[in-house]
């Protein structure tokens, strides 16, 4: 017998190296002016500005893509999902109003294709540019037999800094604050098994099928990057007091506004005050799906919602426009519980 080796495995070391090296002038251009880097090769460094913060609390998050992965994969497109996984997590821990800091990465596969891997990273990458914090780590695994061929799984973890006495907890938040909803790019990340079944498995289409509702095609509305949030908390944080923040992801509008509220607290939206994206409308027609089942699966067009003084809501909305982010006065914080939608 000749001898065995990792590679004739399954696991190419020096496929893996070639990438670490690929990848090595994206992961460095994310960089904050905190990133030692060159210190030690098992782990990262990231200095505290304790000059910004005098009372630091650092807080963390992690996330995944989910099954928008398998767009991916059908289209051979792998530089957005990238944007998902830092946004899905980012925009976890902005709700706290911390800033992002630093983000770390996991990419498995049973095989690594380097170029995918690339493609990838350059996602995330872009994500971290965007988000303001720094790509300063992650692990990528080649575990032969546990992944179907051409297809990887990621996961993203996010730290951030917030000082004590400036923490957003939703415990601010009162009778007849107004409620800011920040549009989203689309589905972001959440309901694809839902989509996917209805796309691709009951309407027959594939990714390439135009939609004229879109103006694109399906796997160009379903790769759609989730937006990230960032500079649409930091435009406003220090202009106007800020009771509350919610990412909508999984669960939609109807059960992610009521974590940050107090008991005995509900909102009423109008339905009508937000435009609703052409993709929700037309998986809701074609799909036959509830309007229960809509807003506790999707984000339906608003992917981030900020609380406020009630007489606060107009200079939030201008400060958001000049942002570049469309925002709208979707409704406000009224006695009671849970989400009514009107």
């Amino acid at each position: 017998m000749s001898s065995l080796s990792y590679k004739d495995a399954g696991v190419d070391i020096d496929r893996g190296n070639l990438f670490v090296n690929r990848i090595s002038d994206l992961v460095k251009s994310t960089y904050r002016r905190e990133v030692i880097s060159d210190i030690g090769p098992f782990s990262a460094f990231f200095k505290i500005d304790l000059t910004r913060y005098k009372e630091p609390v650092l807080v963390s998050g992690t996330d995944g893509v989910g099954t928008k992965l398998k767009i991916a994969f059908m289209t051979d497109i792998h530089n957005s999902v990238g944007i998902d996984l830092v946004a899905m997590c980012v925009n976890d821990i902005l709700t706290s109003g911390a800033e992002p800091l630093f983000f770390l990465d996991y990419f498995a596969s049973s095989t690594l294709d380097v170029t995918v891997g690339e493609q990838v990273i350059e996602g995330i990458a872009n994500g971290c540019k965007q988000a303001g914090c720094s790509l300063i780590g992650g692990e990528t695994a080649e575990m032969p037999d546990f992944y179907a061929a051409g297809e990887y799984d990621l996961s993203g973890f996010v730290v951030g800094i917030v000082n004590k006495s400036e923490i957003i907890d939703g415990s601010l938040v009162n009778d007849g604050d107004g409620v800011i909803g920040i549009a989203s790019s689309g589905l972001h990340s959440n309901g694809y098994s839902l989509a996917r079944k209805l796309f691709f498995d009951i309407l027959n289409f594939n990714p390439d099928s135009f939609i004229s509702e879109f103006n694109k095609t399906i796997g160009q509305e379903l790769l759609t990057p989730t937006t990230i949030y960032k500079n649409a908390f930091f435009s406003i944080r220090d202009k106007i007091e800020i009771h509350g923040m919610a990412h909508i992801t999984g669960g939609g509008l109807l059960e992610n506004i009521p974590r940050i509220l107090p008991n005995g607290l509900g909102v009423k939206l109008n339905l009508n005050s937000w435009d609703i994206p052409p993709v929700f409308t037309f998986i809701k027609e074609r799909g036959n799906v509830s309007d229960e089942e809509m807003f506790r699966t999707f984000n339906m067009g608003i992917g981030y919602v900020i609380i406020v003084p009630g007489d606060s809501t107009d200079d939030a909305v201008k400060l958001l426009l000049n942002c570049g982010y469309s925002a709208y006065i979707a409704g406000s914080v009224v006695k009671g519980t849970g989400v009514q939608v009107i």
